[in-house]
C-alpha cells in the first residue's frame, strides 16, 4: 500500500520516542550541572552528543526498516561464531537489560522528586504511582497509545525549558564560543562523559530499530520509509538537543559566576529570577515529564533488546516481552520507593552508559556493513567515517576518565 494519501501523523513518532528516552532526569540533572559549574564551556560536548546520536540512530532505524528485525536480532545473525554470539547476548542482557533496571530507578526517583516538591504524601508514594502508571500504559500493548503519551510529554518538556531559556536570552557570542571551541576546564571530564552518556544512549539503538517497524509497515517502499525516518529522526533529536541546550543555558545564567551554590535540591532555583514562586511548579512539570517518559521507554527498550538477543518473540503482547519490561519496571519502582538517591543513581548510570557506548557502537558499525543483511542499504564511506569518529571520541573520553580515576591525570 502506498502511503501518499495517509495521514501525515502516521509517518512520525519513533524519533520522538528516542527523544523521550534520552531527555530524562539524567539529562536535566547533568545539563544543569554542566551549565552551573562550567557556564557555556561544555556546549561543544552537547553538539557532539547530538551529532553522534543522529548518526547512530539513523543507522539503527535503517537496519530495522531494511531487515524488519531489531539490532539484537541482527547481531545474533551477524556473529555466527558461538563465542562472539554468546558474548553479544551477554553484553545486551547485561548492558541493556540489567543496566536499564538501574536507569529505571533513577527515572522513577527523578519524576517522584518533582512531584514531592509540590505535594509530599510520604516516602515512596509517588514512586509507586509513577511505576504503576507506566505499567498500565505498557500493559495496554498499544503502540500508538504509548507513542501519543510520550509525544505529549516531550512537548510539555519543550515548552517548559525552551520558553525559560528564551527568557534568559543568553548572549549569542557565548553560545557560539561554547559550541565551536572545545575546551576541558579543570574538573569537567566527568561531566563531559556524563553529558555524552545521557544523550547517546545505547538502549535507544535497540528501541529505534524496533519502533520504526511499528510505524512503517513492510508494504511501504523501503526507500520511502528510510527518507521519512531520517526526517523524523532529524527533527526529533534536534528538538532534544535544543531542550538540553536550553537547560544548560538557563543553569549557566542562574548559577555560573553568580556565587549561588548548586545542588540537586536547588535545581528549581534556576527559574526563580524569571518565574518567582511559580518556578517550583514549572520545573516540576519539566522534571516529571522527563522522568515519566524515560520510565516508560527504558523497560520498553530493555524488552526489545533482551527478547531479540535471546530469540524470544519480540512484540508488545508476547509473554517473554512482558516478563522483561515488568522485571525492569518492578525493580526500578522498588529501589525508588525504598529511597534511592536520585542524583547519585542518575549520574552514576549516565557515566557508565558513556563508557559502554563504544562497545555497542562498534557492534552497530559492523552489522551495518553486512551486505547479507542490508544489501544495497549498507553504510557508505561517509556513514562509516562519521560512525568511526563517534566511536573514537567516545573511546577517548572513556580513556581520559579511567586515567583520571587511576590518578594518572
Amino acid at each position: 500500500m502506498n502511503t501518499a494519501g495517509s495521514p501525515r501523523r502516521s509517518r512520525f513518532g519513533p524519533g520522538l520516542l528516542v527523544t523521550a528516552a534520552f531527555i530524562g532526569p539524567g539529562t536535566i540533572t547533568t545539563a544543569s550541572s554542566a551549565g552551573a559549574h562550567f557556564g557555556f564551556a561544555l556546549l561543544w560536548a552537547l553538539l557532539f552528543s547530538v551529532a553522534a546520536t543522529l548518526v547512530l540512530q539513523e543507522m539503527s532505524a535503517r537496519l530495522g526498516l531494511v531487515t524488519r528485525e531489531g539490532l539484537a536480532e541482527a547481531m545474533r545473525a551477524h556473529f555466527r561464531s558461538p563465542l562472539f554470539g554468546k558474548f553479544a547476548v551477554l553484553l545486551i542482557v547485561a548492558a541493556v537489560g540489567f543496566g536499564n533496571a538501574a536507569y529505571e530507578a533513577g527515572n522513577i526517583a527523578g519524576a517522584a522528586l518533582a512531584l514531592n516538591n509540590i505535594i509530599n504524601p510520604g516516602d515512596g508514594f509517588w514512586a509507586v504511582v509513577i511505576g504503576g502508571s507506566a505499567a498500565l500504559l505498557l500493559a495496554s500493548g498499544r503502540y500508538r497509545l504509548l507513542e501519543g503519551t510520550l509525544i505529549l510529554l516531550v512537548l510539555t518538556m519543550s515548552i517548559v525549558f525552551l520558553l525559560t531559556a528564551a527568557m534568559v536570552a543568553p548572549a549569542a557570542k557565548d553560545l557560539l564560543l561554547g559550541l565551536l571551541r572545545p575546551t576541558l576546564p579543570e574538573g569537567s571530564v566527568m561531566v563531559v562523559i556524563a553529558l555524552v552518556g545521557t544523550t547517546v544512549v545505547p538502549y535507544n539503538l535497540f528501541l529505534h530499530a524496533n519502533a520504526v517497524r511499528e510505524k512503517w509497515s513492510a508494504d511501504i517502499p523501503v526507500d520511502q520509509a528510510i527518507r521519512e525516518s531520517r526526517l523524523d529522526s532529524g527533527l526529533s533529536i534536534g528538538l532534544g538537543g535544543l531542550i538540553t541546550l536550553a537547560i544548560m543555558s538557563t543553569a549557566a545564567a542562574a548559577f555560573f559566576s553568580t556565587g549561588l551554590a548548586f545542588e540537586g535540591g536547588s535545581l528549581a532555583r534556576q527559574l526563580e529570577p524569571l518565574l518567582g514562586p511559580a518556578a517550583r511548579y514549572v520545573f516540576a512539570a519539566g522534571l516529571f515529564a522527563g522522568g515519566f517518559t524515560s520510565a516508560i521507554t527504558a523497560p520498553l527498550a530493555a524488552a526489545y533488546a533482551v527478547c531479540g538477543a535471546l530469540g524470544w518473540r519480540n512484540n508488545l503482547s508476547a509473554p517473554g516481552f512482558r516478563l522483561v519490561w515488568v522485571t525492569v519496571l518492578l525493580t526500578g519502582t522498588l529501589f525508588a520507593a525504598l529511597g534511592t538517591r536520585p542524583l547519585t543513581a542518575i549520574l552514576f548510570a549516565q557515566m557508565a552508559n558513556g563508557l559502554l557506548l563504544p562497545v555497542v557502537a562498534v557492534f552497530l558499525l559492523l552489522v551495518m556493513n553486512s551486505r547479507t543483511l542490508l544489501g544495497q542499504h549498507t553504510n557508505g564511506v561517509g556513514a562509516n567515517l562519521l560512525g568511526a569518529i563517534v566511536v573514537a571520541v567516545a573511546v577517548g573520553l572513556g580513556v581520559v576518565k579511567l586515567l583520571g580515576v587511576a590518578g594518572w591525570l
